[in-house]
């Protein structure tokens, strides 16, 4: 898919405040380390995760969504009127109903003719929310949109490591058994909003030039929740079972295939991107990843050491404190490369002005 007349007009972000680091998590899980003769620091030399962010306690998802939007649409220099439709992105959400985005769009004062939904598609739902919008824009039924997330892990994190210290308490127990239970230790928390417009509007583009899509789904065990028992069991911890190995060769798999329908989309050679943007799951992830799609390292802009895995928010979370760092340069061009369980893939194209 091609665009002629979408922009990224802006971006706005929360940051949660409490920073908690892969030593502290282990110090939590002394009695299982102890049993399984596990070494300290054993989570960052896997992961790369050295810390992590938790909102407060008892903060709602929309709390620091509405936060972020209202921060984009001013930086945009839009009022909330002139959005057009907001879409709500995240895994997190406040309810099962309402739609965190009514919420969002309360708080704000959006107009009443505004398309308001949440779009929720694991670590991929910012993509597929920027591409909803981009094509209500690219058909003219819409000027202005907003795409925002907010990712709550400590709730994961917390039910993993109680999960954990119950099993310290088995009569038989080996490192194999809590392997499954290791990626949501690198789990964080963010938020990120970005103000999509037409091209026309707004006191800067950045045009959106396009993407694809690309899925596997053969794969969509290798990572799942708990299952969803919605009203049934509202106290029910989320806990994830991911099979990180697996997972990591057959999202690079996938990721290949996708980058290379990138290229032939929108007309790249293999060098034309000047920064690259992923989600940020491990560093075993990232080497691989950027050594299946030969691309440089350098390139990247990682946020993985301090912030973790923050699911949805992680890629634009990325891509926006670069641009607030002044690592973009006027007339960069970005790959977007965005991937999620299930396993979906999707890779935009973009410049920055």
């Amino acid at each position: 898919m091609r665009y002629a007349n979408v922009s990224i007009a802006s971006f706005g972000y929360q940051l949660p405040p409490r920073v908690v680091t892969s030593e502290a998590l282990e110090d939590s899980l002394a009695p299982l380390y102890t049993r399984l003769k596990l070494r300290p620091g054993r989570l960052e030399l896997m992961s790369g995760v050295r810390e992590r962010r938790f909102w407060e306690q008892g903060q709602p998802p929309s709390a620091a969504s509405v936060r972020s939007a209202r921060e984009a649409i001013e930086r945009a220099g839009l009022t909330p009127d002139r959005i057009q439709a907001l879409v709500h992105t995240s895994v997190c959400r406040d309810y099962l109903e309402p739609a965190t985005a009514s919420i969002v769009a309360g708080e704000l004062g959006l107009a009443r003719d505004a398309f308001v939904f949440d779009l929720s598609n694991a670590c991929l739902g910012f993509l597929n929310g920027l591409l909803t919008v981009a094509n209500l824009i690219e058909l003219g039924q819409i000027e202005a949109a907003v795409v925002v997330a907010t990712e709550d892990g400590a709730p994961l994190v917390e039910a993993t490591i109680r999960d954990l210290l119950a099993q310290a308490e088995e009569p038989v127990l080996d490192r194999k058994a809590i392997k499954p239970a290791f990626a949501s230790l690198t789990i964080g928390s963010g938020s990120v909003a970005a103000v999509v417009t037409k091209s026309s509007l707004g006191p800067a583009t950045r045009p959106l030039l396009g993407g694809v899509v690309r899925q596997s789904t053969e794969h969509s065990h290798l990572c799942r929740s708990a299952p969803d028992r919605g009203f049934a069991d509202p106290q029910a911890a989320p806990l994830m079972e991911t099979d990180s190995e697996a997972m990591l060769h057959a999202g690079c798999a996938l990721a290949a295939e996708t980058w290379g329908a990138l290229k032939d989309e929108l007309g790249w050679s293999q060098t034309s991107p000047s920064r690259v943007f992923t989600h940020q799951v491990g560093s075993a992830h990232r080497r691989l990843l950027f050594g299946s799609l030969g691309l440089d390292e350098a390139l990247d802009y990682p946020t993985l050491p301090t912030w973790g895995n923050v699911g949805s928010v992680s890629l634009p979370l990325s891509l926006a404190l670069a641009a607030d760092a002044g690592a973009l340069a006027p007339g960069d061009t970005l790959a977007l490369l965005g991937i999620g369980s299930g396993l979906n893939c999707v890779m935009l194209g973009a410049t920055w002005a």
